[in-house]
């Protein structure tokens, strides 16, 4: 019977490597020591092992205590970053709210703000309402001064039957197209308009 060869430094590096590949997990070095003779590493080379695969940075060996200690750190900084913003939110939340108290005098402020909006859109939608109808009315001209003319061209001997028959119709002699003056805005303030509130 021969003996058994033992494993290369090559091959037990191999067979620990396995053990990280297979778990992607971390893992202490007495359960290492444990896990390496089900891979065909003895125990106590497993140590010898681990510290060559350490040292090609084929993996990473950190002590427990010490990582802990740098993520209590790092969660401690963070702790206190996040208490620091909070209080700043809150004393801008604070500075946001002084003016904004709940008041009956904030209440009719907010009321009658809501009324000036409301009567800037309905002075809004008067406005563009009176531009269309002066729109309309301008057109209606042009077309009642573009038949008065042809009229006049094509009956020059009927003339004061025209005239009779705009009168008729209801268009005055001095019949002329509409313009409107500008309203200053102060004469509008307290002003309604006729047929609206």
């Amino acid at each position: 019977m021969s003996k058994k060869r033992g494993l290369s430094l090559e091959e037990k590096r191999g067979k620990i490597l396995e053990i990280f590949y297979e778990s992607q997990d971390f893992y202490l070095l007495k359960e290492l020591e444990k896990l390496g003779p089900k891979k065909g590493v003895i125990t106590q080379s497993v140590k010898d092992v681990v510290q060559s695969l350490v040292d090609d940075d084929l993996v990473l060996k950190d002590k427990i205590g010490t990582s802990l200690r740098n993520v209590y750190r790092k969660l401690e900084s963070d702790l206190q970053s996040s208490k620091k913003r909070h209080t700043e939110l809150v004393e801008q939340c604070n500075a946001l709210k002084k003016g904004r108290e709940e008041s009956d005098e904030r209440e009719e402020a907010l009321e009658e703000l809501k009324a000036v909006e409301l009567k800037h859109i309905e002075l809004k939608l008067n406005s563009n309402l009176l531009l269309v109808i002066l729109t309309i009315i301008r057109k209606s001209a042009d077309n009642i001064f573009t038949l008065q003319q042809w009229c006049s061209n094509n009956f020059p001997q009927a003339k004061e039957e025209l005239e009779q028959m705009y009168k008729d119709v209801g268009i005055p002699e001095d019949f002329d197209y509409l313009e409107l003056s500008p309203v200053p805005l102060s004469s509008v303030g307290d002003q309604t308009v006729e047929g609206c509130p």
